[in-house]
């Protein structure tokens, strides 16, 4: 149990992050979890109820005993280290508001762990997807819907939660979308032929009336398309192609990059065309060897443009 003034503190530090760093609803929830989860811990370590005096009292021992905690219920190194962030950015502004020392949780070592490289589909792999996702649906609409969503991922780059967020007022698709990512953050992505036209035979094949308002994507049932749809159409198709368990929707937007740098696109610019806040998860996005990298920024560095 926490005091209210701890509470509301927390509170406070969520509002902050919605209002400055413009966090994510999702990650919004993530955060609360992650630092009740810990207070909870505290509440048990120390026999009594948190409030702002005990917390701000927290000893590296302390620290030491919760991740020892966490480790021993079988949380992974990765889901650790994300809470350990959260506890830590949330200390830190505390700190600044109560004037105390938060040497101790800011010391804290993030656990180690190997972070997960995307695995893009190869070029003829993408197009064999977006051939076989059309064959899965028994009605033409369906076929034609699942085309144009997976036809958006892979041509724009889009976010799944991006391309089902379109609304009817979005059609008939525009060159350019004006797309609201992660954290709000707004990006221009250029509307390939390809998409356009899966739109337009979605559009055509579409049984239900599209409002400006509602969702541009309809389920069976009229009611907008959930995820899960795509995720599972997606699946179908991969077994039939023999592909691997990484040939998800996001791989589509994977490899939308990958295949776009190799093609001769600038790094910069496919970090805006996904919305990336850090040119490095751009890097990471971006499934190409080192020679191809090398490649590209001899072409990009002044001293060899100079000699060229």
């Amino acid at each position: 149990m926490i005091s209210p003034a701890l509470s509301d503190a927390l509170r406070g530090w969520l509002d902050h992050q919605k209002a400055l760093n413009g966090a994510a609803d999702n990650t919004l929830t993530a955060y609360q979890t992650d630092l009740l989860g810990f207070l909870s811990f505290m509440t048990q370590h120390h026999g009594g109820q948190q409030g702002l005096g005990p917390i701000s009292a927290i000893s590296v021992s302390d620290m030491r005993a919760w991740m020892a905690h966490e480790r021993g219920r079988g949380v992974a190194a990765r889901s650790l280290a994300r809470s350990l962030s959260a506890v830590k950015s949330f200390y830190r502004w505390l700190a600044e508001r109560e004037g105390f020392e938060p040497t101790a949780v800011l010391s804290t070592r993030s656990p180690k762990f190997q972070k997960k490289l995307p695995r893009p589909l190869a070029t003829d792999a993408a197009r064999a997807m977006i051939d076989t996702v059309e064959l899965q649906a028994r009605d033409p609409w369906v076929a034609a819907r699942d085309t144009a969503v997976i036809t958006l991922l892979y041509g724009c780059g889009l976010r799944i939660s991006e391309a089902l967020g379109l609304r009817g007022r979005d059609a008939p698709l525009p060159d350019v979308l004006r797309i609201t990512g992660k954290g709000g953050k707004e990006r221009i992505v250029p509307v390939l032929p390809a998409a356009r036209a899966a739109v337009d035979a979605y559009l055509r094949a579409c049984p239900y009336p599209v409002e400006p308002d509602g969702p541009l994507f309809r389920a069976v049932r009229g009611g907008p398309l959930a995820p899960r749809a795509i995720q599972k159409v997606m699946e179908h198709a991969r077994l039939q192609l023999g592909l691997p368990a990484t040939a998800t929707p996001h791989a589509m937007r994977h490899s939308f990059a990958t295949h776009l740098l190799s093609a001769g696109g600038d790094l910069r610019t496919i970090q805006e065309l996904l919305g990336h806040a850090s040119l490095s998860t751009t890097q990471a996005y971006t499934a190409v060897d080192t020679a191809r990298l090398m490649e590209v920024y001899d072409a990009a560095h002044p001293k060899s443009a100079s000699n060229s």
